[in-house]
């Protein structure tokens, strides 16, 4: 167990415990979520340490891991991740300006995104901690992904462009993580970071019940402002931040079962429309955010 006794991003001791955050996709345990005073970062306390960590993963339902197709919300993922991931290449390729590269995606999953981009031309390379996902993406995609030691081992300034799509929220050694991202990219290259945004509408709406707490696999709570510390720390600049729309809706649909017990899909499809009608007006209050990074 993991338990802080200073921010893992600024190292400010002054923080306090703002919510008390149930596990309710897998464990069923409870953990705190402290805020930092000084960065703004929100973190969940007493989390597994890494090596205790993948029991918490381990579920079919965890489907960035399994894949699974198995209930409406997880169909409707499917179905919308096809698009998705369309829109990623778009982005990659608009933002970089490159049609094809280098490109590392960190926390690859089942390796869906890592297809779509080796299918238009890219040189992929994909790091995934847990085994039986990089089971999945042989199986799946026909691709060899590495354990998170093979990102040592990669050269210096080799990568046109990384990605971590929610990802960031799960890494246990954030200050190596981010080192290792500034190593790793092109001095002109450009990085793109998906997290959850807890100042958004829906974290609002549900409080102690939204979704993307998802405890204790996400260690870290971001917002735009502790993004913007992140990145000042680090040498980086955030040039851009893109809206991921969908993930309001998809949030909101788990959010509603945590809190009723089932899927309501009238009022989650009502929740996820204003809160990206209010993202619309202002950006910070999205669901979830891409955040692009250059280096400085």
């Amino acid at each position: 167990m993991i338990h802080y006794t200073k921010c893992p991003l600024c190292g400010n001791e002054q923080f306090a415990q703002r919510y008390e955050i149930k596990d309710f996709s897998i464990s069923g345990e409870t953990f705190p979520v402290c805020a930092c005073d000084r960065c703004g970062l929100l973190f969940t306390q007493d989390v597994p340490a890494e090596d205790e960590s993948a029991k918490y993963y381990q579920a079919e339902q965890y489907i960035s891991h399994s894949d699974t197709a198995k209930g409406i919300v997880n169909q409707l993922y499917h179905t919308v991740r096809k698009q998705t991931l369309k829109d990623k290449q778009k982005l990659i390729e608009r933002i970089s300006g490159k049609q094809k590269g280098n490109l590392l995606d960190i926390g690859s999953g089942t390796g869906g995104f890592l297809h779509t981009m080796q299918s238009a031309g890219w040189n992929v390379t994909g790091i995934e901690p847990d085994e039986i996902a990089r089971k999945n993406a042989r199986t799946l995609h026909q691709l060899e992904t590495f354990d998170s030691g093979h990102l040592q081992s990669l050269e210096n300034k080799s990568f046109d462009v990384i990605t971590m799509w929610h990802v960031l929220e799960h890494v246990h050694q954030l200050d190596y993580q981010m080192k290792e991202l500034h190593r790793l990219l092109k001095d002109n290259g450009v990085i793109f970071i998906a997290v959850p945004n807890h100042t958004s509408y829906d974290a609002e709406h549900y409080g102690t019940f939204w979704a993307a707490w998802d405890v204790p696999r996400h260690l870290y709570h971001f917002s735009p402002g502790s993004m913007n510390f992140l990145a000042e720390k680090y040498h980086f600049t955030i040039t851009d931040k893109k809206l991921m729309m969908y993930d309001s809706f998809y949030v909101s649909l788990l959010s509603e079962k945590y809190k009723s017990g089932k899927s309501n899909f009238l009022k989650a499809f009502y929740t996820g429309a204003v809160s990206n009608r209010r993202a619309k007006k202002n950006p910070d209050r999205c669901s979830s955010l891409i955040y692009v990074l250059r280096k400085k």
